[in-house]
Parts: structure tokens; C-alpha cells; sequence
């Protein structure tokens, strides 16, 4: 395997404000999803919650899963869940698109179902870009300097 890429400082530095069992579960989510998708671009965000977007490209638009840190929990978000196949009825939510796992422990997502479901919104993703892209294993911070 190869080595995980460092967590860009932007996001490193809001992160430490989280609670420890947060940080330990948000990292290992983020270790798992780029062990299935190493070529992930990771899209930095700061808004009502601390996310990672992961996206095959440099746009939001190709973004396949996410995952967005709150006060008290984190979730495993898909940025278009409802056009994924979702046999075991894992994704939570009443969005047009968007559709979640809640996250708890890493038993909740470190499992066969779910790698092949953020495996199946990857290729989703692949499949439904507009245009290849050359950006590829990028973290690029949309984060306003405090």
C-alpha cells in the first residue's frame, strides 16, 4: 500500500478542535476510503461542518463521498446516494441526491458492504464526469484563512 498523504494544514488545524474520538474515527474513515480510492482528490471544506469531499477530479461536481465532521458525530456521505444501488439499505437521508451512513465506529464502515458501495459511487463518478481530468490525488482547500 502505498503511503497515506499527509492532512492538508488548513483542515489539520480545525480538526484538532474536535474531539479525540472524532479525530482517531474521522482519520481512519479517511485511511479506508483512499486505500479503495488512492487517486481521490480530496476537496476541503468549512461550513456548518469540517468536510472532506473526495472527488475523481478538481470539482465538487465529481465528488463520490464525503465525509462531513459536526459537534458530536460524523457521517459517511454520498454525494449522489440516491442513484446508487444500495442493496443492504445502508444510506440514510431525504435529500434529492445527497444520502448518508452515520459513523460511530469503524466496524460501521470498515466492512464488505461498504467498500463496495463507496467503490460503486467512485465508478459512479468516473462514469458520469463530464471530462477526464489530470488532477489526481490532490487536497485542495477551499478553507477561509481564520
Amino acid at each position: 500500500m502505498a503511503k497515506l498523504k499527509p492532512i492538508h494544514s488548513d483542515f489539520l488545524f480545525l480538526l484538532d478542535f474536535k474531539e479525540q474520538k472524532l479525530i482517531k474515527l474521522f482519520k481512519d474513515l479517511r485511511a479506508y476510503i483512499l486505500e479503495i480510492h488512492p487517486d481521490s482528490n480530496e476537496i476541503l471544506y468549512h461550513t456548518h461542518a469540517l468536510t472532506t469531499v473526495f472527488s475523481i477530479s478538481e470539482k465538487l461536481t465529481d465528488a463520490f463521498c464525503m465525509i462531513p465532521i459536526y459537534t458530536n458525530h460524523l457521517n459517511l456521505g454520498f454525494n449522489k446516494g440516491t442513484l446508487l444501488n444500495d442493496p443492504f439499505k445502508l444510506l440514510n437521508g431525504t435529500g434529492n441526491l445527497i444520502r448518508h451512513i452515520p459513523i460511530s465506529a469503524p466496524e460501521e464502515y470498515r466492512n464488505p458492504k461498504v467498500r463496495d458501495l463507496i467503490q460503486s459511487a467512485a465508478d459512479f463518478a468516473v462514469n458520469d464526469m463530464d471530462k477526464p481530468t489530470k488532477t489526481k490525488g490532490m487536497s485542495i482547500s477551499k478553507i477561509k484563512k481564520l
